[in-house]
């Protein structure tokens, strides 16, 4: 153990001392004079590229020495490797759901704004009529409602689910990268935040929907079985329902559809919802964090198996 620390003391002091060699010899071709914050800033990047790119040398090179006993546990990969983002189970949630609210929005906006033409093609023309178009909204209520039960089922039953659901939960870090992006967005930063397994974009998408299905599925129950509830909740739901369907549509098009659709590092689509896959430049732009959490994971667990093979050599 004291040898194993020993090493790695030894790497990281290299990794300083390179680092500060990369940034004076920056600094003499530059001839220019920078400040001290300019001087950290630079510091910080660099040594954590270094200590990256060292994590990974180290997977390779134990690797290598090893090609027999390591082949099976960490093939050589020639292709660029693929990192599961989302199992099956939070894809196929994914999947009812917005076949679910799809249904939901064009079957619901018409009656909010029935005096439009596309409204009467859709209930009319379309579903054929307002008691097809009602039957068809409330099939797709009663899946938004199945989606609620099984995510709240997965979030608490499911080791992964459990993990994501509390790494979705805000934290100051977030506001930090919120501000930090918009500074970047108008110059004040030369690079934008970098984010782990969820960043503070997907946070709000998730908390937003969260909040959605509470308030639709709550009111739209309200009005199914006004029977049950004085006029004025009636009234007071249908309010909420039709604002919150609304707000839900909004967001959808203009939040949601820009970031997984028409942004232009994905469009026409990012294909995530369906093989739950990203590939390592994926990760390596949009979730560094996690990126280099899982090789270092990786690193450690070559490095372990490494020492149990050269114990069995050695007998």
């Amino acid at each position: 153990m004291n040898d194993k620390k020993l090493n790695l003391d030894k790497r990281e002091s290299y990794i300083k001392s390179l680092s500060n060699n990369i940034i004076e010899s920056a600094v003499d071709i530059v001839k220019i004079e920078p400040t001290v914050e300019q001087i950290n800033e630079i510091r910080e990047e660099v040594t954590e590229r270094l200590q990256y790119e060292s994590s990974s040398l180290l997977n390779e090179a134990v690797t290598k020495l090893h090609p027999t006993s390591l082949s099976e546990m960490m093939p050589e990969e020639r292709e660029e490797r693929s990192f599961e983002r989302f199992g099956k189970n939070f894809r196929y949630q994914h999947m009812l759901m917005f076949v679910s609210v799809i249904t939901l929005i064009v079957t619901g906006m018409p009656l909010k704004f029935p005096e439009f033409d596309i409204s009467k093609f859709i209930v009319i023309d379309l579903l054929g009529g307002l008691h097809n178009s009602t039957l068809i909204h409330r099939i797709g209520a009663v899946g938004l409602i199945i989606v609620g039960i099984w995510h709240l089922i997965y979030s608490v039953g499911s080791k992964v689910g459990r993990r994501d659901f509390f790494l979705m939960i805000p934290n100051l870090k977030d506001a930090s990268d919120f501000m930090c992006r918009m500074r970047y967005y108008i110059g004040k930063e030369k690079n934008g935040p970098k984010f782990g397994r969820f960043s503070f974009i997907e946070k709000f998408d998730y908390w937003a929907v969260y909040w959605g299905m509470v308030i639709m599925i709550g009111s739209g129950a309200i009005m199914w079985f006004k029977e049950l509830f004085p006029k004025y909740f009636y009234d007071i739901g249908r309010e909420m329902h039709s604002d919150e369907g609304l707000l839900a549509t909004l967001s959808i098009i203009i939040w949601h559809f820009y970031n997984v659709h028409f942004n232009p590092e994905v469009f026409p689509m990012s294909w995530t919802w369906w093989h739950g896959q990203l590939t390592e430049t994926e990760m390596k732009h949009h979730h560094p964090l996690e990126y280099e959490e899982i090789i270092k994971k990786e690193s450690l667990e070559i490095i372990k198996q490494a020492e149990k093979i050269n114990e069995e050599e050695n007998g």
